[in-house]
């Protein structure tokens, strides 16, 4: 097995070369220039000139991207052109909501997930698992944002029980943390829950239509122990790749969400960053997200064998 993930490793590399040429080439083919956006609108053309010059944007773009690639062999992310800040200092101030986010829509999402998409299973056909699929579809079909929206306006202004803005670290107390996330991640975990729990239902009627299912059934185990015990760990392989997979959603859901409800994470960064055409922490966010992504597909690779003793690396 460790053989496997440092050849996975390894072949992250040229996976994350090509996203560097793909980010950079998409950045300076969009419209817009960091210089002018420092400048401001009364910047005479010399000033603006001088800016691009100090900021080597008037070198040509192959020259750029060598140069960037030449840091990033160094781990060092560049500078913020804006805040002149290093990008790996402005990732790490804002890596905690991020992380605290993505990791409590993902527990809470696969805690709700898998129990609706097995009681889905169970009750295949019937008005239960009508129901829930009809959630589903109309939870995936819904913009986050939209999503985000409704919540707040349910439980911030109609019954104030949440507050619709901001973050509270989990140092200063576990109340105002939880309550704080709790809107975002029910707007993450509605798209998340309904993705694994179709998912779930798929594959767990798949497997109780197989012979030793209904052997069990024949011996007189009770359904729960044949749900739990021996069905979902044979359905889990699918599952568990899904919800590797559906980590690329999360990053996506995460930048609007942050930015709904004000949070100062990667996501508003990466918004932020945007709107001042900040190259160097658009680039350095997006490789962190991508890096990111590489390393939880690997784990998910790497725990196939927890579920299926016929899985070996």
């Amino acid at each position: 097995m460790l053989l496997y993930a440092m050849r996975r490793l390894l072949a992250t590399i040229p996976v994350m070369l090509v996203v560097a040429l793909v980010v950079f080439a998409l950045l300076r083919l969009t419209p817009g220039d960091p210089a002018l956006v420092i400048a401001g609108d009364l910047a005479s053309e010399e000033d603006v000139a001088e800016i691009r010059s100090r900021l080597g944007l008037d070198r040509p773009l192959h020259v750029q991207f060598v140069t960037w690639i030449g840091q990033l062999a160094q781990a060092d992310l560049g500078v913020s052109v804006f805040s002149n800040m290093p990008v790996s200092t402005l990732i790490v101030q804002r890596l905690e909501p991020t992380v605290s986010l993505a990791v409590l829509t993902m527990v809470l999402s696969i805690m709700i997930a898998v129990p609706l998409g097995i009681l889905a299973a169970w009750k295949a056909g019937g008005a239960v698992d009508r129901l829930l699929m009809m959630g589903a579809t109309f939870s995936l079909s819904m913009p986050t944002f939209l999503i985000g929206y409704l919540l707040a306006m349910l439980f911030s202004r109609e019954l104030r029980w949440l507050p619709v803005q901001g973050y509270r670290s989990i140092g200063e107390g576990i109340g105002p943390f939880l309550s704080h996330l709790a809107m975002p991640a029910m707007t993450l975990g509605l798209v998340y829950v309904a993705l694994l729990a179709r998912m779930t239902r798929a594959t767990m009627i798949e497997v109780l239509n197989e012979d030793y299912i209904r052997t069990a059934h024949a011996k007189g185990l009770k359904s729960v122990r044949i749900l739990f015990r021996h069905a979902l760990k044979n359905a889990a392989v699918p599952v568990v790749t899904t919800a590797g997979l559906g980590v690329a959603l999360l990053i996506g859901g995460v930048i609007v969400t942050e930015s709904v409800f004000a949070i100062p994470g990667l996501g508003r960064l990466t918004v932020d960053a945007v709107l001042r055409r900040d190259y160097p922490v658009i680039q350095g966010v997006i490789l962190v997200f991508s890096a990111a992504y590489l390393v939880i597909n690997l784990l998910v690779d790497l725990s196939y064998s927890l579920f299926d003793p016929r899985v070996r690396y």
